[in-house]
């Protein structure tokens, strides 16, 4: 665990970035992502989650909000991929999603583009749905009231 955070470093200096250069390289680390294998996914999701909350949020919202937009954009698969490497990190440490400010994360989820929501609820749906009961019950325990309204949790 002495090794350096690679991933957090990243995702740090991502978000202090200007839109017209954070997007593009989004995509491409992204893009990346999906090529790498699961310990190394694994990786970069926890790093991830330890990075958020040390984000100053105004740089945070921009950052997460990109990478919604991005995320919309991909294919299913990768996308449901997302999203459930990011359930199951979650799941296993619950502590890590308590630190953010999940209200206001799902604000900004709200202020995407009604299409680009409609496509990553569906695919969170998804992947809620293949979930076993007890890790339902987790993640209804962690979302904020109006996520599970709109996901139907």
């Amino acid at each position: 665990m002495s090794e350096p955070n690679f991933a957090g470093n990243i995702i740090v200096n991502l978000a202090s970035l200007p839109d017209f250069l954070r997007t593009p390289i989004l995509k491409k680390r992204m893009t990346e992502f999906f090529s790498k294998n699961d310990d190394e996914k694994a990786e970069i999701i926890i790093n991830a989650l330890n990075a958020g909350p040390t984000i100053p949020f105004p740089n945070f919202s921009k950052l997460f909000r990109t990478w919604l937009d991005v995320l919309s954009t991909i294919n299913n698969e990768n996308r449901e991929d997302m999203f459930s490497n990011y359930f199951k990190h979650i799941l296993a440490s619950p502590e890590k999603i308590i630190l953010f400010n999940l209200d206001a994360i799902f604000e900004i989820f709200l202020q995407v583009d009604s299409q680009k929501q409609k496509i990553l609820i569906t695919s969170i749906k998804i992947v809620f749905d293949k979930l076993d009961v007890e890790s339902k019950r987790k993640m209804n325990l962690l979302a904020p009231d109006s996520a599970k309204k709109l996901f139907n949790f």
